[in-house]
């Protein structure tokens, strides 16, 4: 299956790009279907609907269990497994940028390293910004804020695809927020993705309205539906 654009199956368009060398494949069918390596994220995807694909997808859904799918509302590919136990659908949106609103700075923004991996994790496990793990920092770009010496804020870098770079693991400690890091820390990470030549995207639940209302605020537009699957 060859994407009408790289956006509208970004799993897929990263993990076969960008991303392959975190890509792991099946032992049945190879690149049929492919998984991020499970130290750095939770994505999963397959080439089609076709047998060889299902089996490629079980076989890697089985191995690393808890693995997620992002794909165009109304025909998430999870659909072509009709035995395989699912956690949880949720409605996204996608959201992509070209150009960004005026913002402040925050001096004190630093780039986060392996050092700061154990407090990154904390933080998104604490704010559950989406699914994010201990060796998400792979995939580089992440910056946080430090206060009292510790990490309360941060956003980086996740999918990156053939012109485009994601948003992401934007969070702020409950005890910090209202002073603007989210969006500084938004703000600079995108400047960069735009710097490289790039477009922005991010994926946001479409239920948190207020969210997609934040993104929409530093220069976002909703560009499609897509449903977030997780598998057992």
């Amino acid at each position: 299956m060859i994407p009408a654009h790289p956006l509208d199956r970004p799993v897929w368009s990263a993990l076969t790009g960008r991303l392959a060398p975190l890509a792991i494949r099946s032992d049945l069918e190879g690149d049929a279907a492919l998984r991020l390596d499970p130290d750095v994220g939770v994505f999963l995807a397959a080439a089609d609907g076709s047998a060889g694909s299902r089996a490629a997808l079980t076989d890697l859904a089985r191995r690393y269990p808890g693995a997620g799918l992002v794909e165009p509302e109304g025909e998430p590919i999870a659909s072509v497994l009709p035995d395989f136990p699912v956690v949880s659908r949720a409605p996204c949106v996608q959201m992509t940028a070209d150009a960004l609103t005026a913002g402040g700075d925050i001096p004190e923004v630093r780039t986060l390293t392996e050092a700061d991996a154990d407090e990154m994790l904390a933080l998104a496990t604490l704010t559950r910004p989406g699914p994010f793990r201990r060796g998400t920092l792979r995939l580089g770009g992440f910056i946080g804020v430090r206060r009292e010496g510790r990490l309360v804020a941060m956003a980086g870098e996740r999918m990156k695809v053939d012109g485009f770079s994601e948003l992401s693991g934007v969070c702020t400690h409950p005890d910090f927020r209202g002073q603007g890091l989210a969006g500084t820390l938004s703000r600079l990470v995108v400047s960069r993705i735009l710097a490289r030549g790039e477009q922005a995207f991010l994926h946001a639940y479409a239920e948190h309205t207020a969210t997609v209302a934040f993104y929409e605020s530093l220069g976002f537009r909703v560009r499609a539906r897509m449903t977030y699957t997780v598998l057992a």
